[in-house]
């Protein structure tokens, strides 16, 4: 009987069949540039050669390579957790007017190109720039607050969404047993927010970590993490040996973290399943005021940068105007380019759409098919390894892709160097976590006995599914689309490499603008860092309307 039941039914083996084709193409456009990269490093003569591993790793400067991500992740995962506990708390168990703006702008850094953000710090911290008397440029604090605005949603949306649910009848109790609102805290609501405080922890370290174009635009040599020493390895010194050990040593640290962010993601979904219906919010008291101060400072945090890169952008010597908006059209208006910036903004937006659709597409079967329960133990194991096989993207270094796709797609049947499909391919890479992980706990809140009643009342087995999933997975396949063409947007590491001289998208432009001295290539840069940014923030607003808390799915 056993037997019986764990056997295979047909949509079961077209589940299986489905799952091919994610499955070929991570194979193809990740674990094969990957392994070509590292076979380059490691087997530079067809043999294996593991003697470059204790060389690199004692070497002086990758020893400040390795100290600096370190302590940077940590403390910018300090920090971040810091400011957005009490945030998560104000937006998500307070009921205010203004509260769903007040996520909107909280959230919209997270989607925003790294490159936009560096430009902004630089813009904010620089000499001339609001708080450049402070003479933070060139430090290392620019990238731990950039650390920081960065990764601010993902601790308000990942504790806030499991906040939101939890019963209140548990403090009140001990408050009403005479507990103070500290006590409370420390012995009541921690214990239950800790699932999601690790995950939002072990995500932003996480983020933090592997963070390159940030990193790149505001350390340049001085500081820099592994990210960006493979970058400098790879493109400065052909250094491929000391880029496939760091790579390696990234893969190590990228595995073990997202098996907690797996871990604890199921502890987080069985206790918002356990809580059921959200509390209701409540208005804010005299107790909340230092949660309501600090959520004050963080929304001022977050659009300072903002705020000062506008207008800086429209900074014209001595006065003011719209110049260098009006040099986005010009391609002759910086020796930096071969294209004008509205041209690579058309690239970006063509390429974004081919990414969005690759992703959405192979998402959507990887959420489909890594959403069911299957009760055999092998089966659920396989699945579990699918589901986590398709987060790697997250951690390993685009770097590390983009160039690997140089030197392995690079000859017949996949001679794709010159292809312009390369560079949405490479994008779709790293939006598809996003999307598994978007549309992933919507389908596993799915009851099954929904799909067992319409079967039961004569609809097919995909029938069946359709009935239970179509009418709760529209909104968030809204939000994922939403999600994958931001990101598509503003990738920058793989996109670096890949984007043809004649076809740059618009992150690469920015970065090769500040690049170059002068005032008109500064200009420009923030010129287009300002309409990048206005296209994923228009981008995120629709999908906060949707309120998809996708950020807190991970």
């Amino acid at each position: 009987m056993g037997g019986h039941r764990h056997r295979l039914t047909a949509p079961g083996v077209a589940l299986g069949l489905a799952a091919l084709v994610p499955i070929a193409f991570l194979s193809v456009f990740f674990l094969l540039p990957v392994g070509g990269m590292l076979a380059r490093g490691f087997l530079p003569d067809g043999q294996l050669d593991l003697g470059g591993i204790p060389d690199v790793l004692g070497r002086p400067r990758t020893l400040r390579v390795l100290t600096f991500t370190l302590v940077s992740a940590a403390g910018g995962t300090v920090l971040t957790l810091l400011l957005g506990l009490p945030v998560a708390f104000v937006l998500y168990r307070l009921r205010f007017p203004g509260r769903g703006l007040l996520r909107a702008i909280v959230v919209m850094p997270f989607v925003l190109p790294t490159v936009v953000v560096g430009v902004m710090f630089r813009s904010l911290l620089s000499r001339g720039g609001p708080l450049g008397f402070l003479g933070w440029d060139g430090t290392w604090v620019p990238i731990l607050m950039a650390f920081v605005f960065f990764n601010l949603a993902v601790v308000v949306r990942t504790v806030g969404g499991l906040w939101e649910g939890l019963d209140r009848r548990a403090e009140e109790s001990a408050a009403a047993l005479g507990a103070s609102p500290w006590q409370v805290w420390r012995s009541v609501t921690l214990p239950a927010l800790a699932p999601a405080v690790v995950s939002a922890a072990t995500l932003v370290f996480l983020f933090c970590s592997t963070a390159f174009g940030v990193v790149l635009t505001l350390g340049g040599l001085r500081y820099g993490t592994i990210e960006t020493e493979i970058y400098l390895l790879t493109t400065q010194f052909l250094d491929l040996r000391g880029a496939a050990v760091l790579s390696v040593l990234q893969l190590v640290a990228v595995v073990i973290m997202l098996w907690i962010a797996a871990r604890t993601r199921t502890a987080r979904e069985t206790s918002l399943r356990r809580v059921g219906a959200q509390a209701a919010a409540r208005r804010p008291g005299r107790n909340d005021i230092p949660a309501l101060v600090v959520t004050a400072l963080a929304v001022g945090f977050v659009l300072l940068p903002v705020g000062s890169l506008v207008v800086r952008s429209l900074r014209v010597g001595e006065g003011w105007g719209l110049a260098h908006y009006r040099a986005l059209t010009d391609p002759s208006a910086s020796n930096a380019l071969r294209v004008s910036v509205t041209q690579a903004i058309e690239n970006s937006l063509r390429t974004a759409v081919d990414a969005t659709v690759i992703a959405m597409v192979l998402g959507l079967i990887v959420a489909v098919v890594v959403s069911r329960r299957p009760r055999a133990p092998g089966w659920r194991r396989a699945v579990a390894a699918l589901d986590g096989a398709f987060m790697l993207p997250l951690g390993i270094s685009a770097v590390t892709v983009g160039f690997g796709f140089l030197i392995t797609l690079d000859r017949p049947p996949l001679d794709l160097r010159t292809s312009p499909i390369l560079v949405p391919i490479a994008q779709a890479m790293v939006a598809l976590p996003l999307v598994v992980r978007t549309l992933t706990p919507v389908l596993r809140s799915i009851d099954p006995r929904q799909r067992e009643a319409a079967a039961a009342l004569g609809a097919g087995p995909w029938r069946a599914a359709w009935t239970a999933e179509a009418p709760v997975l529209f909104r968030p396949l809204l939000a994922a689309t939403g999600f994958a063409f931001a990101v598509s947007l503003g990738e920058f590491g793989a996109t670096a490499f890949l984007a043809r001289p004649d076809r740059p998208t618009v992150p690469v432009v920015i970065y090769q603008l500040i690049s170059r001295p002068g005032a008109d290539n500064l200009g420009m840069a923030l010129a287009a860092s300002v309409i990048l940014a206005l296209l994923t923030v228009v981008v995120m607003g629709v999908v906060e309307r949707l309120r998809v808390g996708a950020v807190g799915s991970f």
